[in-house]
């Protein structure tokens, strides 16, 4: 690894953390709803809390900029030429914004939106297969969290069959299991109410 290499990558890292860490769900609900999100629901500044309280477009609207949050600083770090490992460094460093935003005192969303984007960035067919899988889920249980928890928990899989010959990516792997770390902890108190059948679906307050 040269010195050249070394400067893109904290330059793309810091491009990424700061991108991630744009608080576009807390300004929609500054802006559109005049509420401080982190006082609504369950407290995150992401598009299913703005969907929730703010409103079904500004949820969409927060959706999408999450998700391009994610793809920007990865397809930046392949433009540099940077190797995989430094892809997936800028993509992590994204969704880190997103759940520490400095600006928000590291409070922040749970970054299923921005992984996703990360995901498009790297590799787009396991992208969209993990979105397939969330959308399937949503429609069968209208529970937000449980299809992002179980499109996470599907993502190392997807990403082994994405794998063909010797076309084995390391570092897209532990990107799978880091993530998949990280949506599991962030959606923990999630995961206790579905336990005790007490998680809202769309549509439901919660």
């Amino acid at each position: 690894m040269n010195l050249l290499s070394i400067i893109y990558g904290g330059l793309v890292f810091s491009l990424g953390y700061l991108l991630g860490s744009l608080p576009t769900g807390y300004l929609a609900g500054e802006w559109i709803a005049g509420i401080d999100l982190r006082l609504k629901g369950s407290g995150s500044t992401g598009a299913t809390n703005v969907l929730r309280h703010v409103g079904k477009w500004p949820g969409l609207i927060v959706f999408f900029i999450d998700v391009i949050k994610g793809v920007i600083p990865v397809v930046i770090a392949r433009t540099f030429g940077l190797n995989d490992y430094w892809q997936v460094i800028a993509g992590l460093a994204a969704i880190t914004g997103h759940i520490w935003p400095i600006w928000l005192g590291w409070k922040g969303g749970k970054a299923v939106a921005t992984g996703l984007g990360m995901l498009l960035g790297l590799t787009w067919q396991v992208g969209l297969a993990c979105f397939g899988i969330f959308l399937t889920f949503l429609s069968l249980t209208r529970i937000v969290s449980l299809s992002s928890v179980v499109s996470a928990v599907s993502l190392p899989f997807l990403m082994l069959l994405s794998f063909q010959g010797n076309d084995f990516r390391p570092a897209y792997l532990y990107l799978a299991l880091v993530t998949t770390t990280m949506v599991l902890w962030r959606h923990r108190s999630n995961l206790k109410r579905l336990s005790k059948g007490e998680e809202p679906k769309i549509g439901q307050s919660n």
